[in-house]
């Protein structure tokens, strides 16, 4: 009977499939990178409207539900209450959802859109700092948190209101009614939520192997190349596969509130330490360009390749990390009402990734001329090597991306045993160990397959059949809502 449990029909199936894609990736790499270059290409050339288009509806949703009559619903029974502190919880969907990116672009990101905006901005002009800035925080802000809200929310109910399983296929039930939900259709939906998952993380694997050996390179010289890229991988692999095997509480949790207080450090000696006063007029500035603009900034979209190389690339690498992000801050979120919810998800991270692209896209636009040639995995370090304390920073940079690329994962591996041993909150440790390793595999081939462009044509691949499960989970949670007398009596209480 434990044997038939352990051996799934999704387990199973998801498992074949991604051995096969990393078996194909390892003898054929040269051809690997070449399919996810030409997808890549169509799905940018032929769809970047329909990613434009749903991660605006994502955000518009959200926004609905926030203000609902719906936003003092407990996730959870009545009474229930948090089972996190604030500060953890929001530590860990925090370090869930953004993790290595963050220090990834913090400096490149900017750069890049100063360097290289819009074919109608002057490169290295004031309008292509104030568009550096307002596309960094469009691409950090509202919109991605939205996408991880959505997901979350619609799981967390079904999950923790329903007492349904943690599966995506759960927020269907609604929708195709349990049976179906528990047959091919459902069983389907869970397949390509791992299978987005595993390819979702990788590519942030990839960057952030990338990125520490880019750091420990500029700090005591370590040799940029694939072997030693490779035990990168190695090392911390096995340090996300025992946090994710300890469990949420001693492992997931510890690691997320070490990096809260390392952001916490980083941000504030680099604020000390750059131009200060650049930083806050440029915060100041950016929000305010951010809020104005929002709206057509959310439905841009032209021939310029910058769109396909960075909004449509952002908003499929944030459709391919939902569904392990948002079922582990579901997982994290039992007892919170609706409201607190969604303005936890929603508002606070994307209130942080101002401030963090606001400080640390001033202190790269501000020694750009003396920088030179950068790249995306060297340009913060690169940057504070022209500042006081810029190995002290340079340092924590590294140590912070590795706790970030361990929270990450672990939260991924966590989530990958859920799908996969039907819902359950506590998975196996066994299954936690064969994703972990499968998710580090596919990394590394990736890497190996053409480093930085088949890290981003991979996720986008992965996601884009992912991104109709989203839209039709906002119409599968309002008809949840609208149906559960339970919920309904409460509100009719309130209200008296």
């Amino acid at each position: 009977m434990e044997k038939e449990k352990f051996f799934n029909p999704v387990f199973l199936i998801s498992l074949i499939v991604v051995v096969i894609v990393v078996a194909l990736g390892a003898v054929a790499t040269e051809s690997f990178g070449e399919v996810a270059n030409g997808a890549f290409s169509f799905l940018v050339g032929n769809f970047g409207w329909f990613y434009i288009l749903t991660m605006s509806s994502f955000v518009v949703f959200s926004i609905y539900i926030l203000f609902s009559k719906y936003g003092n619903i407990v996730l959870g029974d009545p009474g229930d209450k948090p089972e996190y502190s604030t500060i953890s919880w929001f530590g860990m969907l925090f370090s869930a959802g953004m993790g290595v990116g963050l220090i990834f672009y913090g400096v490149a990101e900017p750069l890049w859109h100063f360097s290289g905006p819009l074919s109608t901005i002057e490169p290295l002009s004031t309008e292509a700092a104030d568009f550096a800035f307002r596309k960094s925080f469009l691409h950090w802000g509202l919109h991605p948190w939205a996408n991880y809200s959505i997901l979350a929310l619609a799981l967390a109910y079904m999950q923790f209101r329903l007492k349904k399983p943690g599966l995506i296929s759960s927020i269907f039930i609604p929708l195709i009614g349990e049976e179906r939900v528990r047959g091919p259709i459902g069983k389907t939906i869970d397949i390509l939520a791992i299978f987005a998952t595993v390819a979702g993380v990788a590519t942030s694997l990839g960057m952030a192997t990338m990125q520490i050996n880019g750091g420990l390179n500029l700090l005591i010289n370590v040799p940029i190349n694939k072997i030693v890229q490779l035990i990168i991988i190695g090392i911390i692999t096995f340090l996300f596969i025992l946090t994710a095997v300890i469990g949420i509480e001693k492992g997931i949790k510890l690691v997320s509130d070490m990096n809260i207080a390392l952001c916490g450090i980083l941000m504030l000696v680099a604020f000390i330490v750059g131009p200060s006063v650049k930083i806050l007029n440029n915060l100041s500035n950016s929000i305010g360009l951010y809020i104005s603009g929002i709206v057509p900034d959310s439905f841009a979209i032209s021939s310029d390749p910058w769109y396909g190389s960075w909004t449509i690339f952002y908003w499929a690498w944030w459709i391919a990390w939902a569904p392990f992000v948002g079922t582990f801050i579901a997982r994290i979120s039992r007892g919170r009402t609706i409201r607190q919810f969604v303005m936890g998800v929603l508002l606070a991270p994307t209130i942080a990734s101002f401030f963090w692209f606001a400080i640390f896209g001033t202190v790269g636009i501000e020694v750009f001329d003396k920088i030179g040639t950068f790249a995306t995995e060297t340009a913060f370090f690169q940057a504070f090597d022209f500042y006081p304390l810029g190995s002290l920073l340079s340092g924590i940079a590294v140590l912070l991306l590795t706790t970030f690329f361990i929270t990450s994962a672990n939260s991924a591996t966590f989530v990958l045993g859920m799908f996969s041993a039907e819902g359950d909150l506590n998975p196996s440790t066994s299954k936690k160990i064969i994703w972990g390793l499968l998710q580090s595999s596919l990394a590394a081939i990736l890497l190996l397959a053409g480093g930085g462009q088949a890290l981003q044509t991979g996720s986008i691949v992965a996601a884009f059949p992912f991104a109709f499960i989203m839209i039709f989970s906002m119409v599968a949670l309002i008809k949840a809502l609208k149906n559960d007398k339970e919920n309904l009596k409460e509100l009719k209480d309130e209200i008296s």
